[in-house]
């Protein structure tokens, strides 16, 4: 019996929560305004039609945010929790050994992130298979656009997953044939 092709989807929490506070709501996200982590494994299933394996990657440092943590594991991900020296970008190189390694099999990916750390690895597994890379669009670091042509594929975390209860304050270009005047006014 052969199984199911898998998605693996690897949340750079951090980034995610760093854009969302400093650069969308200029505060520090209450819980509420967070993402809902399980739309987007339920969105990644649906796109490409099999199973999303969701890894969550954390900088634990000294502590575990146990709550968190639970929370992550009732709704399908393997939280990886990271420790590591104080110059050192614990989530990052957990992030960019796991595409590293990810390269070497047969699987498609999805990359939750704006960071441009994250660019030379997301080339390497772009060899056919879909790879994909989640975020909030106007903070996406440029440099991934130059994989489109590759096939990397973009999907915003807002829009497109719809992981937020209510809308963000965010200012975007919005396509004609989406906008909706009621959304402002």
């Amino acid at each position: 019996m052969e199984t199911a092709r898998t998605t693996h989807v690897l949340v750079d929490g951090e980034n995610i929560d760093a854009t969302l506070g400093t650069s969308i709501l200029g505060r520090r996200p209450r819980p509420e305004e967070r993402p809902r982590w399980e739309r987007l494994l339920q969105f990644v299933e649906r796109q490409w039609g099999q199973p999303a394996n969701g890894l969550f990657f954390l900088a634990a440092n000294s502590e575990l945010p146990m709550s968190f943590v639970q929370a992550l594991l009732a709704i399908g991900y393997r939280p990886i929790p990271l420790s590591g020296g104080a110059n050192q970008k614990v989530v990052d190189i957990a992030i960019q050994r796991t595409l590293d390694e990810l390269a070497n099999r047969e699987a498609d990916v999805v990359l939750v992130s704006n960071d441009g750390d994250f660019v030379e690895q997301v080339e390497h597994v772009l060899d056919g298979r879909r790879v994909g890379l989640v975020g909030f669009t106007e903070f996406r670091n440029s440099a991934f656009s130059q994989l489109t042509a590759r096939g990397l594929q973009f999907f915003d975390l807002e829009y497109d997953v719809n992981a937020f209860n209510e809308r963000l304050p965010r200012v975007r270009i919005i396509p004609i044939d989406e906008f909706d005047p009621t959304q402002f006014l």
